[in-house]
């Protein structure tokens, strides 16, 4: 009976009281935050969706004042330089990630290494681009694309190689063993049997990547500033949708802040089809 006693009673009680505050209070900050994000969704789309026409993708970003106008030179520059880090960078993380995980183990090496990549991940994308600006910017004497492909894949790169050497790591040593008793070199079990079975897992961090670098602005303000005419010429300087954002918002002309909201648009759509399928891939591979 002395577990129906008043004072069991009156502890339980408190428990479950204590327990409803923690999870009024956690419901609480989840919609505080929920609030804010779906207000930046809501304003985006409603002052974004009105500035998207045909013009938007088929004219260049217009003089202040004028009556057309759009962002197509800054929208094929951005694809190209975003294209161009991705294939540079994607490479370079992948083999570090093998390597991390199939051949590094815990040597000196691959701790240096994962120290640099943790370094890399937390940098501000500011201080990549002051980096670039000094090793290319400078030397050359002027603004280009190539200088923004190798800012953005200075941030792709440690993405690509944390998502890779973790799929990696979840991946049951059973299947390596079975592959080694079959006589397979050790290359060809990386190549045929870890890397194909964390692919989805492996992809998911490249499209997470490119959603990261496809709305970054600070690097390409230091690397490729900006062009309002169209090229496909990185050795020039290179419009970017970032880049015409932050100057057309930023200004008291309203063909140009109109088109900065496009843009916004245009940018926030484009990276949640990115996150969208990284989920699904995510979730086909488990």
């Amino acid at each position: 009976m002395s577990y129906f006693s008043p004072q069991k009673v009156k502890q339980h009680n408190r428990r479950k009281l204590k327990n409803h505050i923690a999870l009024a209070l956690s419901l609480m900050a989840m919609l505080f935050g929920l609030f804010w994000l779906a207000w930046i969704l809501f304003e985006t789309i409603y002052l974004g969706i009105g500035g998207i026409n045909l013009a938007v993708f088929s004219e260049m970003t217009p003089p202040p004042n004028a009556d057309t106008g759009g962002l197509a030179n800054a929208i094929w520059g951005s694809f190209l330089m975003v294209l161009m880090a991705t294939l540079i960078g994607t490479p370079i993380g992948i083999m570090t990630g093998v390597y991390l995980c199939e051949y590094g183990g815990k040597g000196i090496i691959a701790s240096v290494t994962r120290f640099i990549n943790d370094i890399l991940l937390s940098a501000p994308s500011i201080i990549i681009g002051l980096f670039v600006y000094s090793l290319i910017v400078l030397p050359f004497k002027g603004f280009s694309g190539w200088a923004g492909v190798v800012a953005l894949a200075l941030i792709v790169v440690p993405v690509v190689v944390r998502t890779t050497e973790n799929m990696l790591a979840l991946i049951p040593n059973s299947l390596r063993e079975a592959a080694y008793a079959l006589g397979a070199p050790k290359w060809k079990v990386v190549l045929m049997v870890t890397i194909r079975a964390a692919s989805a897992g492996i992809i998911t961090g490249i499209l997470l990547a490119i959603a990261r670098i496809a709305g970054e602005t600070a690097p390409l303000l230091f690397t490729a500033l900006s062009n309002q005419f169209w090229t496909s010429d990185l050795s020039q300087p290179m419009a970017s949708l970032p880049v015409t954002i932050f100057k057309f918002a930023m200004s008291p002309f309203e063909n140009w802040q109109k088109l900065a909201w496009a843009g916004v648009f245009i940018i926030t759509f484009g990276i949640l089809i990115l996150n969208v399928t990284a989920r699904i891939l995510f979730k086909k591979k488990g």
